[in-house]
């Protein structure tokens, strides 16, 4: 029997479960495979201690890695009821990582979600314990629009952020020449090698990617969540109810205002219960 996680990762969506996934398979008691749906990922594994990686073409092809009574965690929305049903049937133990607030709890799964409440679902949020530090802010605003950037759609908003001088992370699947645009409207351009210094480092990060926001509040840095057109809004209502400020466009004065009444927000402390995440995963796959 062998143990996987699928993570869904990719130049169209960004990093934020592989990011999920380096917070959960250190610390389990068994070795478990990634699987990723790109292969570029292989280039971070030993920045985040993990020790194996397959990547995949399409989700389908799990069961072409993986063999019936394997066991399997999957984060991802690529999937239709079918395919879910196929899933859990062809793995002895199925636990899905889902943000979704109306989402339903299948009979053959367990499910991490931060809504659903029932015996086989765990309702916490996943964040590396590596963010619960106290961490020096030696940068003033950070600006992170997620890993991910197909249709360059923040070089057309770029202009109208230029005023606030912002530190730009790059993105991990932005093309090579993307550095070059952004450059003319950004001074300061951060590799995305750097991603865990950048959302720690800063008094306030402004971003677009769920994950990042919810690492850098652990580290006790003041956020401000600007939801992307072409992201899924299922972190909407868990950032409202941890009181995180959240933007619907990058209007500048709005945005202005958000950052000026950051400095004496009151966020809510995000819940420090990672222990709690691994008990639950090795309590499954035993």
């Amino acid at each position: 029997m062998k143990y996987y996680y699928y993570a869904h990762t990719g130049h169209r969506i960004g990093l934020d479960r592989f990011r999920r996934a380096a917070a959960i398979l250190p610390y389990l008691d068994q070795e478990l495979i990634l699987l990723t749906s790109d292969f570029r990922v292989a280039s971070l594994l030993k920045d985040y201690n993990i020790k194996k990686n397959i990547g995949l073409d399409v989700v389908r092809n799990i069961p072409q890695v993986a063999h019936h009574g394997d066991k399997l965690i999957f984060d991802s929305d690529e999937f239709n009821e079918f395919m879910l049903d196929d899933m859990q049937k062809f793995f002895s133990s199925f636990v899905r990582v889902s943000d979704k607030v109306d989402d339903t709890l299948r009979e053959k799964e367990y499910l991490i979600n931060p809504y659903i409440k029932d015996d086989k679902v765990l309702n916490e949020i996943i964040v590396d314990p590596r963010y619960f530090k106290k961490y020096e802010k030696t940068s003033k605003l950070g600006f992170f629009f997620g890993d991910d950037d197909y249709e360059e759609d923040l070089l057309k908003i770029a202009p109208s952020l230029a005023k606030f001088d912002f530190d730009l992370l790059l993105g991990f699947y932005w093309f090579l020449d993307y550095e070059d645009k952004l450059s003319k409207h950004f001074k300061v351009l951060k590799e995305s090698e750097e991603y865990e210094d950048f959302v720690t480092s800063y008094e306030t990060l402004v971003s677009s990617s769920p994950q990042a926001i919810l690492d850098a509040l652990a580290s006790g840095t003041k956020v401000i969540y600007i939801q992307r057109e072409d992201y899924p809004k299922d972190f909407i209502k868990l950032f409202k109810d941890l009181n995180i400020p959240v933007l619907t466009s990058y209007d500048k004065k709005v945005l202005e205002e958000a950052i000026e009444k950051s400095k004496s927000h009151n966020y809510h402390k995000l819940p420090q219960n990672h222990q709690k995440i691994i008990s639950f995963i090795n309590s499954i796959l035993v």
